[in-house]
């Protein structure tokens, strides 16, 4: 870079951080725009000293939900995050970052909102002091997530219904069979039927596609699990993933669709039971399809979640929609944290799934 570009650069910071931008509620620190201003630009201001629109949205995109959870103390769940769907904790708190680090929402209550909503509502703070804790961020980089998808093309062109008919159904031996079967537990029986079901195809290295669909029947989406990843579908929408019997009385409600199946291969198939899947999310359309299956005749609504605090959050819920809807509803917990881990515990065990019956309380 030219020495006078260096030396005009200098001074324009040097000029910058000297400034003073207000909002209409107080003053605002010159060092958030020192940080983030770039070479070229001068800090523009409103009629009567007001931060611009242009300035906030600027530094919106500037500085992510991620930087300022790490920031305050937050930590990255590897194991419960996916590429659209990065889960934090800071001891019993959860915050789920989506919206590629623009969006953010709390796992245990309905606080969400963008990268100032977040400062605000962690430190108790005004969204004037929200801005100066987001721009003294700019310069700070959070730790990225080491995601191990596997590589492959997608279809970009193509229809969320094409590119599921396009893959091929598990059969025995295949690369997602022996994932069911060996790394997730699964008796054969349980994945023939999901297979008879058409709820599964083969995914990419050896991972398991799970389908989610609309009230209709058709295929929105689908949750994605194999040895080394988990996500779901680009392009694609949560709702339900659903497998059992279509109208049946009692639903059973986990959060991934391979501890639906599991719990099925616990209880050994009730013929009374269709289990579903919410894909560890809670979208406007899972809330609605929910709400449907509340409302029919005779419902019986079962939370069996996972046995954690977000588990506790969304049976939570479960247990007001069951209210509203004014049908039955019951907790059941896995002794282990998911029913995956309780499967694999008791073939460990040498137990047959459905020596025991499931903790419920």
């Amino acid at each position: 870079m030219p020495l006078a570009l260096m030396r005009a650069q200098g001074r324009l910071r040097r000029e910058l951080s000297s400034q003073i931008c207000t909002l209409r509620t107080a003053p605002l620190r010159a060092s958030i725009f020192a940080a983030w201003a770039l070479p070229v630009r001068q800090v523009r201001k409103a009629k009567g000293g007001d931060m611009e629109k242009n300035d906030i949205e600027e530094l919106r995109a500037r500085v992510g939900c991620a930087a300022v959870l790490e920031h305050e103390g937050f930590a990255i769940d590897r194991k419960e995050s996916t590429r659209r769907a990065v889960k934090f904790r800071r001891d019993d708190d959860i915050i789920i970052v989506i919206h590629d680090d623009r969006g953010w929402f709390d796992a245990r209550s309905d606080a969400k909102g963008d990268v100032f909503a977040l400062a605000s509502y962690l430190r108790g703070i005004g969204f004037t002091e929200a801005l100066t804790v987001v721009g003294d961020l700019v310069a700070f980089q959070p730790t990225a997530p080491a995601w191990d998808k596997p590589l492959h093309q997608t279809q970009t062109g193509a229809s969320i219904a094409d590119r599921w008919s396009h893959r091929k159904r598990p059969w025995r031996a295949s690369a997602t069979w022996s994932y069911l079967r060996q790394n997730r537990a699964l008796p054969w029986q349980v994945i023939s039927l999901a297979i008879d079901a058409d709820v599964l195809r083969e995914g990419p290295y050896g991972s398991m596609w799970a389908k989610h669909v609309d009230e209709a029947g058709a295929v929105i989406g689908w949750e994605e699990r194999g040895p080394d990843w988990r996500g779901f579908s680009t392009g694609g929408a949560k709702a339900l993933f659903r497998f059992g019997k279509v109208d049946a009385r009692r639903i059973c409600v986990t959060e991934a669709a391979i501890d639906a199946l599991s719990l099925n291969a616990i209880e050994q198939t009730r013929s009374d039971t269709l289990y579903v899947s919410t894909g560890g999310g809670w979208s406007p359309l899972t809330a609605q399809a929910l709400q449907t299956l509340a409302s029919g005749e005779g419902a019986w609504l079962v939370a069996a979640t996972d046995n954690n605090v977000q588990g506790e959050v969304f049976a939570d819920r479960l247990r007001q929609m069951a209210d509203s809807a004014s049908c039955d509803f019951s907790r059941l917990r896995p002794e282990a944290e998911d029913w995956n881990e309780e499967l694999k515990g008791r073939r460990e065990k040498g137990e047959l799934p459905h020596t025991r019956t499931a903790h419920q309380g």
